[in-house]
């Protein structure tokens, strides 16, 4: 659907419609991200050399110490091309939201006027174009991975349920995050800076370059008193199976108190954002 014609079809709608056109703003994501095949063709190909550089290291470390954070060379290579199979779908290193550039001009307030939630609109198409870039970049990953190095995964159906269910909360507390994130261009001129150390921290406490679970003491406690982890450390857990049982429970648990809570936080910054752009612009 052209940009003209979801505008015509924001503007119909009311009340249950409301939920029809959050799906076509998920579909229209998945088409969008579908244009840049040769990217993702070349995302697919960074996840595949990091991966085997991230992979030959840690497996040579965990075949050097006696005890590597209870990890095999199955469950640290599962861990390793995961987390890049990952990357693609949760954005951490992905270009700003348009969001961003939306407020610096003012067309934000095109935004505030639609019978839609920013949020929840934005939400929508963040989600299919997480769908769109794991399918073709993502599940590659995995498979070569395999092929490669051999995953430890769990046998389990019910494990890959709750994975899945782990991965989508995942993609939504990253958006969530970016979200709230880009709301901070309410009251600064430029949010480069704070996107960059978002990326900076938020990869490293998320447990990409090594598992949380590796952390001393004082830094896992910090890491898990953040959402990070909920967003990369936390479904590579459910769906390698070393989070099983009550443990993955407790694991989806956490993402969707995330969730909720950086959910929250963003409609508070959207509000207030909302009272500054009135305010300054009549």
């Amino acid at each position: 659907m052209g940009d003209g014609r979801l505008a015509l079809a924001l503007s119909r709608c009311r009340g249950p419609c409301v939920f029809g056109v959050y799906w076509k703003l998920a579909k229209a994501g998945f088409r969008r991200q579908a244009q840049y095949k040769l990217a993702m063709f070349a995302g697919l190909f960074t996840n595949a050399v990091f991966g085997f550089v991230r992979a030959a290291v840690l497996v040579a470390a965990v075949r050097a110490a006696d005890d590597f954070g209870g990890y095999t060379e199955g469950t640290i290579a599962a861990y390793v091309w995961l987390s890049q199979a990952l990357l693609g779908a949760t954005q951490f290193m992905g270009p700003p939201l348009d969001l961003v550039d939306r407020i610096k001009s003012g067309d934000v307030a095109i935004d505030f006027l639609r019978p839609v939630d920013i949020q929840l609109s934005y939400l929508a198409t963040d989600m299919g174009r997480a769908a769109c870039t794991f399918l073709p970049r993502g599940v590659p990953s995995i498979i070569i991975g395999a092929a490669t190095f051999g995953l430890a995964m769990p046998t389990s159906p019910v494990a890959y349920l709750l994975g899945l269910a782990s991965v989508l909360l995942a993609v939504a507390l990253s958006f969530l995050c970016l979200f709230a994130v880009a709301l901070i261009g309410f009251w600064v001129v430029e949010i480069r800076g704070i996107r960059v150390l978002y990326q900076i921290v938020g990869t490293f406490l998320a447990g990409l370059f090594v598992p949380v679970h590796m952390f001393p003491d004082w830094l896992w406690f910090i890491a898990m008193a953040t959402p990070f982890p909920s967003i990369l450390q936390a479904p590579i857990d459910t769906l390698s199976g070393r989070a099983a049982g009550m443990d993955a429970l407790i694991t989806v648990g956490i993402q969707c108190f995330w969730v909720l809570a950086i959910g929250l936080l963003g409609r508070v910054l959207l509000r207030a954002g909302q009272r500054r752009l009135e305010v300054q612009g009549g």
